[in-house]
């Protein structure tokens, strides 16, 4: 893809859940700096009218709520048409994990992580495809893991929820490639986010300086909106060089 390739973000209208920390966040801070308008969706409030403040609200559209509620998603997509007239893209990131064995988590943990991780990018995708088809096409990126392409030791239910969103992606791709609407799947290895902080993992430890930043999976992403339409990346795995596979 030469530079000439490259779509111009300026002005299209992204939604993205989980906005209010890592990934989400510094991919909202990315796409407005593309000239893009953001539609973003997250827990707390506070932090949403933070990073309104810092984009300039001109850009940004906020609801605060739990991506796990499928009215939550209707609302954010429906906020986003009210403001701008259309939604383009849709980047479902939000999600939550603990390192933990088959027994360690509690039923209530399993249920909260399955209900933001799978539904929640279900959800999400439900409340942007009726736009997109009114529209003639856009972009649903999910943001899964390396977890959900091989699994791993002590993180069995995560990687689950993980496994789902890429068997979702790919059966989405195939309802809907013909309509115009690509489905992009981005899966990360370990970024130095607040992901797990307190469940597996500490503020401080020395190997999140190794791996990669929410930075990095926000480049990733913004670089998958501007392919050519004529292109697709179905499935995108991304590790730092300094992780082993």
């Amino acid at each position: 893809m030469t530079a000439s390739e490259q779509r111009d973000l300026t002005d299209t209208v992204v939604a993205v859940t989980g906005a209010t920390a890592g990934i989400g966040r510094a991919t909202a801070r990315l796409l407005v700096a593309h000239g893009a308008r953001v539609a973003l969706l997250g827990r707390r409030a506070e932090r949403l009218a933070e990073l309104t403040a810092e984009i300039g609200d001109e850009h940004v559209v906020t609801v605060a709520g739990d991506v796990a509620d499928p009215e939550v998603n209707r609302g954010l997509v429906a906020a986003a048409v009210e403001r701008w007239g259309r939604l383009d893209s849709m980047v479902a990131n939000a999600g939550i994990g603990s390192y933990g064995g088959i027994l360690d988590m509690t039923d209530d943990e399993i249920v909260t992580m399955s209900g933001t991780n799978f539904l929640g990018t279900v959800w999400s995708v439900r409340a942007a495809v009726p736009v997109m088809r009114e529209a003639g096409g856009g972009d649903l990126v999910i943001i899964s893991s390396v977890a959900g392409l091989r699994g791993g030791a002590i993180e069995a239910v995560y990687a689950a929820t993980k496994f789902a969103q890429v068997g979702l992606a790919g059966s989405v791709d195939r309802e809907l490639r013909a309509e115009g609407i690509r489905v992009s799947t981005l899966c990360p290895a370990a970024v130095s986010t607040e992901f797990a902080i307190g469940s597996g993992r500490n503020e401080g430890d020395a190997w999140l300086e190794d791996v990669l930043t929410a930075e990095d999976v926000a480049a990733a992403v913004v670089a998958t909106l501007q392919q050519p339409r004529r292109w697709r990346t179905q499935l995108w795995a991304l590790r730092s060089m300094a992780e082993e596979s």
